[in-house]
Order: structure tokens, then sequence, then C-alpha cells
């Protein structure tokens, strides 16, 4: 198994070795990622979660090898060889075939046969050989055949025992491992899915009632969307064996010259048209299915990394703008922390038009508490809203720009128990407003709150299975938030549990403790937390910040664990814990002393030796700052403004396989197609861009009546 690992994760075998260890023992990935470097060769958190997968799956093979040779043994009937074929399968699909045979079966048209004493006689045919081991003539069929004629075991004539033989043997046929194995393999090369319309209504499907694409070129978001058609009674789907000659791959291993050649062809036949095609066709939509699952649920965690790990705008007074038409725009000014200052209602949209007196309202509290950005919603009436703030910031000559900010999600939060315990005096809209000024302060802060399958960076993620995409989003979510650091004293327990080695139980007695005893003084004291032991502490510690502790190592990420290691170094560097943070010459004295002999009288090994002396020179460093900020607008485009050829900056907000969305500042975001990204050829999106990033577009056609902008990436000629 550890073999196995290596070689998929190119990784040396000890290093695999050392990352199932650290798992096994009960080790959480931010822990191992950033901690525990020497041992694993300083894999990435992603490889070490995809490592920790197929681990499960290598694991859950290898008890299913065990499960399926105990039950064929309990028919006594595992040979040496079948034994050997059982363990030398590669996946899950390979050893089901084997068992099949052994698999109990429901009442089939073979069972029935075998029940009739008819086994025998198949044997004969398959075989060609007669009851005294002699070869068989064509001719002797019949004549074999009548020997089991009985009409009392339900066998009236010749015809009955031929076709109970005949049933038995393509039951064989269809259970026969290798034979399922390279016609699932044909398939595979040469089949193709088709799919038609099975309503003549016109729908989001249109593209797929004639549709036709080979198995092995077919996209995942092709497959999701047939899929999801199906489901809704829109589709037939089917899949086409392509060119396969079954009845030769069936019969392969048969001489020409046997007895009942033509007969077996027949039964080949109905073998592939009853028993294996159908079968294989289910398992074939399966696994496509679930490739599909897979990569829509890579896609989704790969844009909810940069979605979180956007860079927050901080310290900021901000104006949280949740638009809406009949019950007013609900307005919520936060300051540079994220504390509420004054909440307002305004209604400069229809049916009410109050625009002037809103305009008096939102110019109020700007004077008031010197806002210097507004973050508006992008749900119902946004783009009215956002017309609104435009005019309002020209009018205002008070430095003031705008975001338009996705909120996903909040109306969810809101809604919550968790929304209801931070604001028990606000209505679930105000509530919104406050969360949507908070995401544009500090994404990663406000968006932990909310369940990642409702921030809505993905596509079908409502088709996906649950229990998996929680899964692989709550990993992205927790890798993010250790990769960032949490303030121990300020942070929610929503975004506490993200925190390695912290549980939700334990999350909210950080919050309890906090609030009975006043702010954390040490990490040590975190000891003191009712369920928060040793193990928990080891592999929270490192990720927490106290940025008030006396001990200046608490308010960084280098680990408690290493602090001896860490004054050793500033002592061998000629400083104290005094001048961290102000260290301009660390890394050129580590370098004259030499980084191995360094880390060797530190007693760690080069990269935590690493990581200590970045983090001594910048405590607590947030990675995020070391992105681009985010585009802030002061002003807003109508799509009629848009012309082809019209050159605009714009903020990736959707990545999806077929290519990117884009927000230019015209309230629709426009598609920059998969072939248009760059000017080379582009296998999948997430090569090229993420969400969050600030990219250069083109306008290459606009279409007012359907909402349709298309973009490209691609360098323009000069004209």
């Amino acid at each position: 198994m550890i073999e196995i690992l290596a070689a998929e994760f190119q990784v040396r075998p000890n290093h695999a070795q050392a990352v199932v260890e650290l798992l096994d023992e009960g080790n959480t990935v931010p822990f191992i990622a950033r901690y525990r470097k020497e041992q694993h060769g300083a894999m990435d958190d992603q490889t070490i979660r995809s490592l920790a997968e197929r681990l499960q799956y290598l694991r859950g093979l290898d008890q299913r090898r065990a499960e399926v040779k105990a039950a064929i043994g309990q028919q006594e009937k595992l040979t040496p060889e079948l034994a050997a074929a059982i363990d030398s399968a590669a996946t899950l699909t390979e050893v089901e075939d084997l068992y099949r045979p052994f698999r109990p079966k429901r009442k089939t048209r073979a069972s029935v046969a075998r029940e009739r004493g008819l086994e025998p006689l198949a044997q004969h045919i398959f075989t060609g050989m007669g009851p005294d081991g002699k070869r068989l003539g064509a001719a002797s069929l019949e004549a074999l055949a009548a020997r089991f004629v009985d009409g009392e075991k339900g066998v009236p004539d010749l015809d009955a025992a031929l076709q109970g033989a005949k049933d038995i043997i393509a039951e064989d046929f269809s259970d026969d491992a290798a034979i399922r194995k390279s016609l699932r393999e044909k398939m595979q090369r040469s089949g193709a899915v088709k799919s038609a319309a099975s309503t003549e209504e016109d729908t989001v499907y249109r593209i797929y009632y004639d549709f036709q694409e080979p198995l092995k070129k077919l996209q995942s978001h092709q497959i999701l969307a047939m899929d999801r058609g199906e489901r809704e009674g829109v589709l037939k789907v089917s899949v086409l064996p392509g060119e396969l000659g079954p009845a030769q791959t069936i019969l392969r291993e048969f001489s020409p010259s046997h007895p009942f050649l033509s007969l077996l062809e027949e039964v080949a036949g109905d073998a592939w048209d009853r028993l294996i095609f159908p079968s294989l066709e289910r398992e074939i939509r399966k696994e496509l299915t679930e490739r599909a699952d897979e990569q829509a649920i890579h896609t989704f965690a790969l844009n909810l990394r940069p979605l979180l790990m956007q860079p927050p705008v901080k310290g900021r007074v901000t104006l949280g703008f949740d638009p809406a038409y009949r019950t007013g725009c609900k307005l919520a000014v936060v300051d540079g922390t994220g504390k509420v200052l004054e909440t307002a209602v305004i209604y400069p949209t229809k049916p009410h038009n109050k625009v002037e007196e809103s305009k008096r309202v939102l110019r109020r509290l700007c004077d008031a508490h010197h806002i210097q950005c507004v973050a508006i919603g992008n749900g119902t009436a946004s783009r009215e809203s956002e017309l609104f703030v435009s005019e309002f910031i020209k009018e205002y000559d008070g430095g003031l720009s705008y975001m338009v900010v996705s909120e996903a999600g909040a109306s969810v939060y809101s809604a919550s128990k968790l929304g209801a315990e931070e604001f028990p005096d606000y209505d679930v809209s105000l509530r919104s407003a406050v969360s949507i000024a908070r995401r544009l302060q500090d994404p990663l802060a406000e968006l932990v709150k909310i369940d990642p399958k409702a921030i809505g960076v993905g596509q079908y993620q409502h088709d996906m299975p649950q229990a998996r995409l929680s899964e692989a989003l709550d990993g992205v979510v927790e890798d993010c938030v250790n990769a960032v650091g949490v303030d121990l004293n300020t942070a929610s327990p929503s975004l506490l549990r993200r925190v390695a080695g912290v549980s939700p139980t334990v999350a909210k007695n950080v919050a309890a403790y906090r609030e009975e005893n006043g702010s954390f003084r040490t990490r040590r004291e975190l000891l003191k937390v009712p369920k928060l032991g040793p193990k928990a502490f080891q592999q929270c510690a490192g990720f927490l910040r106290v940025p008030e502790s006396e001990k200046v190592l608490d308010r960084t990420a280098v680990h408690p664990e290493s602090y001896p290691a860490a004054e050793k170094l500033l002592e061998l560097c000629g400083y104290t814990l005094g001048d961290v943070g102000s260290l301009g010459e660390l890394n050129q004295r580590i370098a004259r002393l030499g980084e191995a002999k360094a880390a060797e009288a530190c007693g760690v090994g080069l990269p935590t030796l690493r990581d200590i002396a970045a983090e001594l020179q910048k405590p607590g460093r947030d990675p995020r700052d070391q992105l681009p900020p985010p585009l802030l607008r002061t002003d807003v485009m109508d799509v009629s403004d848009l012309i082809p050829g019209m050159r605009l900056t714009g903020t990736v907000r959707n990545v999806v396989d077929f290519g990117a969305f884009v927000d230019i500042g015209v309230h629709q975001d426009g598609l920059v197609h998969v072939s248009q990204l760059a000017d080379r050829f582009v296998r999948n999106p997430s090569e090229v861009v993420k969400v969050g990033d600030v990219v250069d577009v083109t306008v290459l056609e606009v279409d007012e009546k359907k909402k349709r902008i298309a973009l490209t990436m691609k360098k323009q000629k000069a004209e």
C-alpha cells in the first residue's frame, strides 16, 4: 500500500509511510502539513489530504478483498488461483467481477434451469465433451439433450432442455470476470453516450435533445447536465457500445472446431443483449456520474479556496448594503473591526423610488461614521442599488468606493441559530447587511459561518453526494483558516471550530472561558479550557495567536514545541526575543552560520528552521496580504454601454469546466470560454484563473435579450 501511494503521489516511500503513521496517530492534516515537514518531505496540505483519501480507498479495497475471500471460502469454492486473482485486483470493480459468480442471486432463468438438473447438459455443450469424456459430434446434441427431458422436473421436451442449458451458459458468460473486463474496456474505448428529447418543450437542456459524444471525450458538466435532464424527465440517456464484436470477445477461448460453436454464438449474443450490456451500461453510467461528481467537487473546492483567501479590506469603516424592492434596502455600518455602529433602511428602488430621501440618509451615515467603502449584495434589486450608490458617490466628494459582493449564503446565515445568537436584536435582513459588509472586510472570518455548499462557487452542487461534498469543502475551509491563523481573543466559535484539533464543543468552551475569565494572556492558558487536552493543544496551538501576550512567540505561528529552537536561533544570531519583528539581517546571519549547522544546533530540521526564521521576521504574517487587493469601483456601466472590442478590468466570480465568469461592472457577469482564456491551448480553466483574480478582458459579443456577454482574455491585435 505504501509503495502504491509513493508511486501515485511521486513521493519517497518513507515520506508516504510517515504521513500514514501521523494520520493513524490522530494528527490533523494542517498540523501534519505545517509542523511535521521533516517527516514527510514538506508535502502541502492538499497533497496530504488527497493521500489520506487514497489511503482510505486502498484500505477499503483490502477489507473488501478479505470479505469476498471469506464469503467464497464459506462456499468451499476458494481456490489458490482465485485467491491470488482477488489479492491482485487493483479496483473494487475487479474484486466484484471476481465475486460475481459466487454472489447469492435472486431467482433467474439460469437458477431455475439448475434446479431442474440441466447444469450437466450445459457443461457438455460448453466443453463439447460427452459423459464418457469423448469429443462429441455436432449431430449428437439432440440425443444428449434427450437424456435430460423430465416432465416431473419441469423439462417437458428437447427445446426446454436446450433452452435451460443455454440460459445457464449465458449466465456463466455474464459472470466471467475476464469477459466483463474485456468488454468494459472496449466499451470505454469506442462507446458513446447518446441523449434524446422526451419532450417537445424548449428547455435549458435543448443542446442535449439530439446529442452524442464518445465516452472518452465526455466532459463532466455534460454528464451532470444529462443526468439532471433525465431525472427531470426531459431527456432519455443511453450508452452506445461502439465497435465491439461482443460474440467474438465472449468466445475467444473457443476453438473454431468446437462441435456446438453456432449454438454458443447464439448464446453469446443472448448473454450480451440480455445480461452483459444492460449491466455494463449501468456500471458505466454510474462510473461517469461518480467521475463527474468528483470533478465538480474538485472544481467547487478549487474555487472555494481563493474565495476564502481573498485579501481582506482591513481597517476600513464599511457600509453593508442589502438590496431589495418593496421592503427597502437594509444598511449596516461596521467599523474596521467588524463591530456594528448603526443600521438603517432606505427605499431608493421601485415601487417607492425615494431616491433623494435615501441619499440624505446615506450622506448622514457617511458624515457621522466616515464610511470608506460600500459592500453591495448581488441579489434582488442589486442592479438598481449599484446605480444608486454609483450616482451617490459622484455627488458625495468623500473618497468613497464600492464593490458588489456575493451574498450567496447570507440569508442562510441570517436565519440561522448562529445569526440569531450573534445579533438577537436585529431582524433577518439587517443581519444580512452586516454579513455583506464583513464579507468585504474579512471574507474568511465571515464565510466560515456558512455551510460551504451555500457559498455558490460551483455547479450542480445540489446533485452531488452531499457527505462527500461536505467533507471536501470542510477540508478546504480548515486548510484556509489554519493557513491564515486565528486571533484567540476575537475569533467567533464558528472560526475557532475550523482550527485544527478544535471540535465545535471545544470552540464553544473557548468562547465561554473568554467571557468568564477575560482575554487569554498566553497560549498555555488554553489547557485550562474544559475538554481541551494535551493532544488537542498540540494540534491547535500553532494556529492560534494571542496578540496581547507578553510572550512574543505566542503572537506568531511558531509552535510552542519549537519555542526553545526559536530562542536558540535568536541566541546563535546575536538577537533576543525583544528583537522579534525587526530582524533585518537574520537570513544573512543564518547563512554565515550555515543553515544545516544552525538547524542541528537548534534541534530541528531545515524546513522547520526556515519557517521559524520567516515568522520571527514577520510575526503573525497574513498570507492573504501578498495577493492583489480586491477591485473597488466608483462608477457603473450598463450592458447597453458594451461594444465588441471594448477592454475592461473585472473580477473572476466563478470558474467552471467550460470557462470563467467575470464581473465587469455591468451587474451581469460575462463568460470567458475556456477557448478564450489564453493564446495557448487550455485543458482546464483552473490552469489560468481562480476565483477573486482581477483580469483584463475584451468584449467579444453582447446579447442583451438573452443577457449573455462573451469575453476574451486573449491578446488583441493592435488596430
